[in-house]
């Protein structure tokens, strides 16, 4: 077991690539050899303002540990992990990535047990708790997004609801 602990902790995965492998296999292999099309993403560009413009007094924004980057903390009587979003579409990857952050930094023996996820332009957020069981998920998940990254062949396109959103969508489909 410590053999698998210390090979998932040498492992240097990003927040968005857990986003990815919940969403699309795909996009994740792409995205960890350098190809990106986000760049061109109307939508990212308009996540990137929403999330400058509703957050504009936060101190601790873009927050880099290791090989991820936090929108923002909060520090109180602990850490509070903050994630901005435009839509609750793809909810459970946002869920999943803020849960890998809360266990990154409880691993680095900082203290935080929360985050909170944050949809300005609906007027929501949604809490975020890491439980016993999702820190051996996110081990398992882990392991599987090194798999796939470390994968010489491209994952089969799957067609999802979301795909025509995605900026991926042209490679995919044309």
């Amino acid at each position: 077991m410590e053999t698998s602990v210390k090979k998932i902790d040498e492992l240097k995965i990003k927040g968005v690539e857990v986003a990815y492998y919940i969403v699309c296999k795909r996009k994740l292999w792409l995205f960890s050899r350098g190809i990106s099309f986000e760049e061109f993403s109307d939508d990212v560009e308009i996540g990137k303002i929403i999330s400058e413009s509703f957050f504009k007094r936060e101190k601790l924004k873009e927050v880099e540990l290791g090989s991820f980057k936090i929108d923002f903390i909060k520090v109180k009587d602990e850490i509070i992990v903050n994630e901005v979003k435009k839509s609750r579409k793809l909810e459970e990857a946002h869920i999943w990535q803020t849960k890998f952050y809360i266990y990154q930094l409880q691993k680095m023996g900082i203290n935080c047990r929360f985050g909170v996820i944050h949809y300005p332009k609906l007027l929501k957020k949604v809490e975020v708790e890491l439980g016993e069981d999702d820190k051996a998920k996110i081990d398992d998940a882990i392991l599987s997004i090194n798999r796939i990254k470390s994968s010489k062949s491209l994952p089969e396109v799957i067609k999802k609801e979301y795909c025509k959103r995605c900026a991926y969508y042209e490679f995919c489909f044309s």
